[in-house]
């Protein structure tokens, strides 16, 4: 590569010595443009003499090292451009190792999948707050456990625990309080209607109809509770 190159400089200074002393040699380019371009030529092509004798030193190595970049680099390309189906996969990889969180899918469309004891325990979001639940079609009304509404700040007097739920366990009283908001993945709600049940009365929360009325439909489909968007 280097004789290569010696041999394009002694040709482009043979040109010049012997060009005529027009502006432009064969009419083309300019002598000064020429010398410009011989010199950069010699310098790049030097540069990359260089590297190639370096690299053909330990051809195997660096053949290895430079497959192994190009595949870094095709894997980041892939992963980049697939980046929505591979969150996809990997939501409801966790959907299935983690029963109760939310799978998002089209359409707004929730997943949550039902756990090994039966039922189907949600992971919701109340006020900004993660808190689990329980899938209860026979409640009438979002209820919070004593305990869990007095993490989210919610703590009814005595007197307020007047009303009547009814829920698969038969019937409580709760204090009647409203969400800011309400929220299963995609899925928020404002301004939901629940009760907080007395101390005692409740082991865990139920998502109970003020908040599943509010959704366009809810079914169970096998081992999968499906919810979807109002």
């Amino acid at each position: 590569m280097i004789y290569l190159g010696l041999a394009a400089l002694a040709l482009v200074v043979a040109a010049l010595v012997f060009s005529d002393g027009g502006d432009r040699l064969g009419g083309v380019i300019e002598p000064d443009q020429l010398a410009s371009l011989a010199w950069t030529g010699t310098i790049l092509i030097l540069v990359v003499a260089g590297f190639w004798r370096q690299f053909t030193a330990r051809l195997g190595a660096n053949l290895r090292a430079l497959l192994a970049w190009a595949l870094i680099g095709l894997a980041l390309v892939i992963g980049y451009s697939e980046r929505d189906r591979i969150q996809g996969v990997s939501t409801r990889v966790l959907g299935a190792v983690r029963p109760g969180t939310a799978i998002p899918g089209t359409g707004g469309l929730v997943t949550i999948v039902r756990r090994a004891d039966g039922d189907f325990r949600v992971d919701a979001e109340i006020n900004g707050q993660v808190q689990p639940f329980l899938f209860d079609t026979g409640a009438s009304s979002v209820v919070l456990t004593a305990e869990n509404a007095a993490a989210l700040a919610l703590t009814p007097a005595a007197s307020a625990f007047t009303a009547r739920v009814s829920t698969a366990n038969g019937i409580t009283y709760a204090a009647p309080v409203q969400l800011d908001s309400l929220s299963v993945g995609t899925i928020t709600e404002r301004r939901v209607n629940a009760m907080v049940a007395k101390p005692g009365a409740l082991a865990v929360n139920l998502l109970g109809q003020t908040f599943l009325t509010r959704l366009s439909s809810y079914e169970v489909r096998g081992d999968r509770l499906m919810l979807s968007p109002p």
